[in-house]
């Protein structure tokens, strides 16, 4: 079995690296800058290695054998190699509230302008060259964050972009991904507006008092819609006033949506070009279970992928689906009984169905589900 390249992605792990040795094999150094290395590099010799979108000293020259390839940064506005997962300062780097129009200054604005400049299926080869590798980099450095980790623990928020923050689907979103956090679950959603940003603010808000979530959500009820001019700016608000340090949540958006802005409330972002491959990422991910708020087409569509992913056990054992919402589930658009109704006749299989309109009752069920695969790794 071929062994996995060794992934190089510090200033400081490529110091103990050719501080411990001279011929160096089987790594991939991913966005290093050898500028800042303190170690001499020109004494290692390196074979079968990877350098992607790294910087060397002027008139450096790197001592390689056959097998080594070298991909330079690319002339595109944004770091195809990162190694990194985006977050509220880098992808809103830029922001200036001073502007007309603050969000168009900003690096997540610059990115999107261009892409609809080479257009969202784009013909030239080097941009979509350049996309590839950057949505390949940013798959790598997801997979890092969730090694940190079990498959069970990452529970997924899916729901309409449109929910404003004065509902109470809105507070009731914030709740339980306040206390999912608390618990120990990652949460993850498509990283927009609506019930996805609830998602990120309950999660930002984890470990402090219910005086101080109502606080937040004033907040941010000054401008519900992402249509408001200050939508990012109260978002941006509450992180200044309630700064977190602990407690992590996972947003995956797109730019094929960048006319909607991203919540920073995710301290990760995983922002891709190709939507197929950030749609599918959510689902696999989401292993502890996922939460259906109510939502549109986008929602219906992921109901029912991650129900066939369920039924075929694609990844080894099925996970809760728990539709928040009686009402809207079972009467405006009466998806729940149809999927009680394949389940009894054997159309899916494997599906764990839950219905209800309690916060408290998402909480029990994620935890009940959690305490089962716990139990069944002893």
């Amino acid at each position: 079995m071929l062994a996995n390249y060794r992934e190089i992605e510090t200033v400081k792990d490529v110091n103990h690296l050719i501080a411990t040795r001279r011929i160096i094999t089987h790594c991939a150094f991913q966005d290093i800058d050898f500028n800042e290395c303190c170690c001499d590099i020109e004494h290692c010799h390196f074979q079968d290695c990877l350098f992607l979108g790294c910087t060397f000293p002027k008139d450096f020259y790197l001592r390689t054998t056959e097998g080594c390839l070298i991909f330079e940064s690319m002339d595109v506005p944004y770091n195809a190699f990162r190694s990194q997962l985006y977050n509220a300062v880098s992808l809103y780097d830029g922001f200036d509230m001073n502007t007309p129009d603050p969000s168009k200054t900003c690096f997540d604005s610059v990115v999107y302008q261009r892409y609809l400049e080479y257009g969202k299926s784009t013909t030239d080869i080097k941009e979509s060259l350049a996309r590839s590798v950057h949505d390949n980099s940013i798959s790598g450095a997801l997979h890092t964050l969730l090694a940190k980790y079990s498959p069970w623990q990452v529970v997924g928020v899916m729901g309409g972009h449109g929910l404003k923050r004065t509902g109470n689907m809105f507070r009731q979103i914030v709740l339980l991904s306040k206390k999912l956090t608390e618990l120990g679950s990652l949460m993850v959603s498509g990283g927009g507006p609506g019930a996805m940003e609830a998602t990120h603010l309950g999660s930002w808000m984890a470990g402090r008092t219910l005086e101080e979530v109502e606080d937040a959500l004033s907040i941010v009820a000054q401008a519900p819609c992402i249509s408001d001019e200050k939508w990012l700016q109260k978002a941006f608000e509450v992180m200044e006033k309630y700064p977190q340090h602990q407690y992590e949540s996972l947003g995956i958006p797109t730019w094929l949506y960048g006319h909607e802005p991203s919540t920073p409330f995710a301290t990760h972002i995983a922002k891709y070009f190709d939507n197929s491959i950030r749609e599918d990422g959510i689902l696999s991910i989401a292993m502890g279970g996922i939460i259906y708020s109510p939502g549109s087409a986008g929602t219906l569509q992921e109901i029912f992928q991650e129900a066939v992913q369920n039924h075929y056990l694609t990844y080894g054992y099925s996970s809760p689906m728990i539709f928040l919402g009686k009402h809207f589930w079972e009467e405006e658009v009466p998806v729940y009984p149809l999927m009680q109704q394949m389940l009894e006749a054997g159309t899916y299989k494997n599906l764990i169905l839950s219905i209800t309109d309690s916060a408290e009752d998402v909480v029990n069920e994620i935890g009940y589900f959690r305490q089962q695969m716990k139990d069944a790794e002893v």
